[in-house]
């Protein structure tokens, strides 16, 4: 990312940090066992869905997930198979593994598409 691009990405997010946004993860799950899934804001705490819920999705199958969020702010996704959160992607379900493509930038009535592949 060119310092260009970082400036002028930090500057869309302190203008507009405190703007709500409502956006939505299109979540497929193309592995043979079910994985609950939640969102971590990078830039506060916040948790989707929070209060020690999990967005699960059954094997083979795809779910549709609102969220209201800050607009700018960077959101990003850990996964893990159901029952077993050894197996997992994105930033995991602690929300502390690295990962440079599983976050994404809160942007009014967008959709970001997640694939949870074997």
């Amino acid at each position: 990312m060119t310092l260009f691009r970082m400036v002028a990405l930090a500057a869309l997010v302190l203008a507009n940090s405190a703007e709500a946004a409502d956006m939505a993860f299109f979540i497929k799950n193309l592995r043979k066992e079910g994985v609950a899934v939640e969102l971590f804001s990078r830039d506060r705490e916040a948790v989707w869905p929070g209060n020690d819920k999990v967005f699960l999705v059954d094997p083979g199958s795809q779910k549709s997930v609102p969220i209201s969020c800050n607009q700018g702010e960077r959101i990003c996704y850990g996964a893990w198979v159901e029952g077993n959160d050894k197996i997992s992607a994105g930033v995991g379900p602690d929300n502390d593994q690295p990962c440079d493509t599983c976050c994404f930038i809160c942007v009014e009535h967008t959709t970001e598409t997640i694939d949870l592949v074997p």
